[in-house]
């Protein structure tokens, strides 16, 4: 009896590398952790102008324990919003000092947005949620990994 002979196998594309992917992962947690804190920052930013300019979408709240002037939280939040900027420039860029900044100035953000609750709630609860991303990004990412390329 003849047997027919076998087809050959067809070409194995070439496995993929597994740090490849770690490293592609690690480079979209990192870029994507520099866009939101650029939201971040940005949205901070008007809201620190808004602050000082002393605007009537700030609502004063009597008997709040933490209770500032509108334009001292606009300072605040300027303050953080244009920090935050120029931080998310430095992740575009993989910057390691702006991967420890960026954790340390969400952490910020999260905390003075918490603060501001009653003054502004919705925009505060927006930016908290927006660094609480920024934070997971930068943190999920392992130091050699961190590449944009």
């Amino acid at each position: 009896m003849t047997h027919a002979p076998h087809a050959p196998h067809p070409p194995h594309p070439p496995k993929e590398h597994p740090s490849d992917t770690v490293q592609a992962w690690a480079g979209g947690f990192t870029l994507f952790a520099a866009v939101m804190l650029l939201v971040s920052g940005i949205l901070d930013v008007c809201r620190g102008i808004m602050g000082i300019h002393k605007d009537a979408v700030f609502v004063a709240t009597p008997k709040y324990v933490f209770q500032f002037s509108t334009v001292s939280w606009g300072w605040i939040h300027l303050v953080l919003g244009a920090c935050a900027v120029v931080v998310a420039f430095g992740l575009l860029k993989a910057a390691l000092w702006a991967r420890i900044l960026g954790v340390t100035l969400a952490a910020l953000l999260i905390l003075a947005n918490f603060l501001s609750i009653p003054y502004h709630p919705l925009w505060s609860i927006v930016v908290m949620a927006l660094s609480a991303f920024v934070i997971w990004g930068l943190c999920v990412v392992r130091r050699g990994d961190m590449d944009l390329r």
